[in-house]
């Protein structure tokens, strides 16, 4: 009975998170001198046209597990008191925040992101969603209703090669969304982090 899910797991269609999970696992594989130039070149042309999650597998069974979408969402729900996820916490490819009255907060600083691409579905509510990214990373604002509360972005737009995207889809309620980069105090704390 347990070959029959592998099988079909196999099957199932690759998505792009599953495949740009993959070509990060083979990028930090050769920087690491576990295969070589050449070989990164073959594999990579072969993770980026793969249509299965069987087909993507065999690229990465000698370097480890690759991580594939579990096909649940983080989902963050602000209710009366509040939610956020900040500090050090491992960046799922979708995330759900649902602001409620005591609103959502979501602080990538400090976070481990190793996806190229981020889904965020806000649904702002009353209490709004606020959204920390570090500098270098983007957000796509194109997919969210800004409704009542509306949309401040103060991030500069600006995308370093190989660093993730945030793409906000829902909408800003009455609470509304923002999105910015770190301040001076979360700088700080980053750097002290990275210092250890």
């Amino acid at each position: 009975m347990t070959a029959e899910p592998s099988r079909s797991a196999g099957r199932m269609r690759a998505s792009d998170a599953d495949r740009e999970a993959v070509v990060e696992q083979l990028r930090e594989a050769a920087a690491e001198g576990r295969i070589d130039l050449d070989e990164l070149d073959t594999r990579l042309g072969q993770a980026l046209v793969a249509k299965t999650r069987g087909e993507l597998a065999p690229l990465t069974d000698d370097l480890g597990p690759a991580v594939f979408d579990s096909g649940e969402p983080l989902t963050l729900r602000g209710g009366i008191h509040g939610a956020e996820r900040t500090g050090r916490w491992k960046v799922p490819p979708r995330i759900h925040a649902k602001g409620g009255m005591g609103g959502v907060r979501l602080d990538f600083t400090r976070a481990e992101c190793r996806l190229r691409e981020i889904e965020v579905e806000v649904d702002a509510q009353m209490a709004g969603v606020r959204i920390v990214i570090p500098v270098g990373w983007q957000a796509d604002t194109d997919g969210l209703d800004p409704s009542l509360g509306g949309l401040k972005d103060k991030t500069s737009g600006e995308r370093l090669p190989g660093a993730p995207l945030i793409r906000l889809t829902g909408t800003c309620g009455m609470g509304g969304v923002l999105i910015r980069h770190p301040n001076l105090l979360e700088r700080r704390r980053q750097r002290r982090d990275q210092a250890r």
